[in-house]
């Protein structure tokens, strides 16, 4: 399945809940969001059909994300469901990490092979402050188990966030000389409460890493944006991920669907089109097909962040980011 500008589209992000039990200041404004109501969230049932279509389109790769998708109840039994589906090659999860030390072996036994875990400080005063809540310890357990268990490549995934985290960054890129991790380096971008005066480039930490040695680059591809880099000899590897300073919409292979039943073509566009109604008004598994192929034809170029137009409605926490 290709888009208009010849983009192979093999990638869906959904988002089973648009809750979070963090606050982290750079992804919900101070003044919160409003959350849809129960009946407006589609039911993983729909979500099955809709990802059912996603895969007779050309979708291999699904993504469960949120807010938070741990908050939801059942998404164990949701994760099985759709990991009987011959065409999907790959199940991951992006997660806070708060909840997932006590899930992740039921989450793995039902099809799980990936996570993602966000992780933007080593510092318990800066956790606090950064998400509203404490728990790093929890955080920091279940990478460990993580680990452990075998769901490589573990992925840890830092928002740089300009004079709170960047001695952390350096600490994050030692992990990786030991463990089999990938520290992933995120630029900021504005879908939250964070201003330009978080913004860092990830070039700008890339270079201080020299500090810790010499980088190689790493020719694996992954199924997302970041380009890898590793010290000699490590055992794990530095992802870059840099929406602003060096955007990467050219090779931009994914799909997202909201928890309220919205196709977005693109993480940054305004452009959603609605699935959940024609769902519930009984189109078939074969019309939900189409409407997909339809979306994946409306993903622009690229995106404007860097002109600052950015006309969406949604902050990153409403659309699984």
């Amino acid at each position: 399945m290709e888009d208009s500008y010849e983009r192979k589209i093999d990638y869906l992000r959904v988002s089973v809940t648009d809750r979070c039990n963090l606050r982290c200041f750079y992804c919900m404004p101070e003044e919160g969001v409003e959350w849809k109501e129960s009946s407006e969230i589609l039911r993983y049932e729909e979500m099955e059909l809709i990802i059912q279509a996603a895969v007779n389109a050309g979708i291999r790769k699904v993504r469960i994300t949120g807010g938070e998708p741990l908050v939801r109840k059942n998404v164990v039994s949701f994760i099985e469901y759709i990991s009987k589906m011959p065409e999907i090659e790959v199940i991951s999860m992006t997660t806070n990490g708060f909840y997932l030390a006590d899930k992740l072996p039921a989450l793995k036994a039902a099809g799980l092979k990936r996570v993602n875990i966000s992780l933007d400080t080593l510092n318990s005063t800066n956790f606090e402050k950064i998400t509203g809540r404490s728990g790093l310890d929890k955080v920091l357990a279940a990478i460990e188990l993580a680990l452990e268990l075998g769901l490589y490549p573990v992925k840890v995934n830092m928002v740089l966030l300009k004079g709170i985290n960047e001695d952390d960054a350096l600490k994050l890129a030692s992990w990786t000389k030991e463990k089999d991790i990938d520290v992933r380096y995120i630029e900021l971008m504005p879908l939250g409460g964070a201003g330009k005066e978080y913004f860092l480039p990830v070039q700008v930490i890339e270079e201080r890493l020299n500090s810790l040695g010499r980088l190689i680059d790493c020719q694996e591809k992954g199924n997302g944006p970041a380009l890898y880099k590793k010290f000699s000899g490590a055992a794990g590897k530095i992802g870059f991920i840099s929406p602003l300073s060096n955007h990467f919409c050219h090779r931009c292979n994914r799909m997202r669907l909201t928890a309220d039943g919205k196709l977005k073509p693109c993480l940054i566009s305004p452009v959603e089109i609605d699935i959940k109604s024609a769902l519930r008004q009984g189109a078939s598994v074969e019309e939900l097909t189409e409407i997909f192929k339809q979306a994946v034809r409306l993903k622009p170029e690229r995106h404007h962040l860097n002109e600052e137009i950015y006309q969406g409605k949604r902050k990153m926490s409403q659309i699984g980011g």
